[in-house]
């Protein structure tokens, strides 16, 4: 019998990808999702739903156990749900540490705990790096979270590492990038208008991992057997904004960028008052006083040798590489987009 992943928080832009890699991996492949949650690249006829309500512990209990067999389990759960960006920032605790610490203790009052538990937590959980003599961020790194979002991911790494005889893995990865993300898609697209915004006039190292690159990593270390470890998962190379908008521009083909460095002092406020307005219109911005936190923070670099001890972690896309096919799907779907307003 094949054996069995749940992909939790499915729906969204590295969700799609899991799940394909599961498919591929000959997994018998369940995606967890919300009700409203688009399933736009979860299109797969072999993938079977699970519609989950994180906020109430008895229903979810209810469809785990449903979706399968009585005494079957998933061999598999990789728990990709999360918020990067909330309109309340006491959401961040919400989402991204109490409905973990539910589904993990409905899967125990289930008798459904996996063979692995692999969670997504962030970079940001161990807040700023050192940025003065730029040592790379590594497993030795004592947390110290300055963003709202860093806090609630290592309030749940903490409270996984609590959970007695849980299988977990973390993965602490740097900035993902890859077809149908968001972030980075508009400074492509800044890019592609000509502009460059970088924030701040110190020295910055950028770290980057392509989205299959993170999701091959998953499955590597789910069949190294590794248990109850927390890697920091990134390409072992450092980057400028200046190469970062080098290599877009070329694989644009855009001649020319002009770009624009923005003092702290003046991105911190543009940050504080997209922060309320959005508030006021109750929805989530892009910009705001975590993400300036984020900005602002100079050393990204990232020590993954833990990563390449106990599974072989070897990235194969560069960031060029990456770049390069992420840029050819931004360009499809803008020609597309033009194709359907003739």
């Amino acid at each position: 019998m094949s054996k069995k992943l749940l992909v939790v928080g499915a729906g969204g832009f590295i969700g799609g990808f899991i799940a394909e890699e599961g498919l591929r991996r000959g997994f018998e492949t369940y995606v967890a999702i919300r009700e409203t949650t688009s399933r736009r690249y979860l299109t797969d006829e072999r993938l079977h739903f699970v519609v989950l309500d994180y906020g109430d512990e008895e229903l979810m209990a209810k469809t785990l156990n449903e979706a399968l067999s009585e005494g079957e389990k998933w061999d598999f759960i990789i728990y990709n749900l999360g918020a990067t960006k909330c309109a309340n920032f006491f959401d961040f605790n919400r989402i991204n540490f109490l409905y973990l610490r539910s589904f993990v203790e409905v899967l125990h009052d289930i008798d459904k705990v996996p063979n692995r538990f692999l969670f997504m937590s962030s970079l940001s959980a161990l807040g700023m790096g050192d940025e003065k003599s730029y040592t790379p961020i590594s497993s030795s790194t004592i947390p110290n979270p300055n963003t709202r979002y860093g806090l609630s991911k290592i309030k749940a790494e903490t409270y996984l590492e609590t959970v007695e005889n849980f299988p977990y893995i973390i993965f602490r990865p740097t900035g993902v990038y890859g077809p149908h993300e968001q972030d980075y898609l508009m400074m492509i697209k800044s890019i592609d208008s000509h502009w460059d915004f970088g924030v701040g006039y110190r020295k910055q190292l950028l770290t980057f991992i392509y989205v299959e690159d993170l999701v091959n990593a998953m499955f590597d270390a789910y069949e190294a057997g590794v248990v109850r470890k927390k890697y920091i998962i990134s390409e072992d190379a450092c980057y400028t904004q200046k190469q970062f908008r080098e290599i877009v521009a070329r694989e644009l083909g855009v001649k020319w960028v002009i770009p624009m460095k923005l003092p702290l002092w003046i991105v911190y406020i543009a940050s504080f008052f997209a922060e309320k307005w959005a508030v006021a219109q109750l929805k989530a911005s892009t910009l705001n006083r975590d993400k300036f936190k984020i900005m602002k923070q100079r050393n990204w670099s990232c020590d993954v040798s833990d990563a390449k001890r106990d599974f072989n972690f070897n990235p194969k896309f560069s960031l060029e590489d990456g770049i390069k096919a992420t840029v050819a799907a931004y360009l499809a779907e803008k020609l597309q987009a033009k194709e359907e307003k003739k």
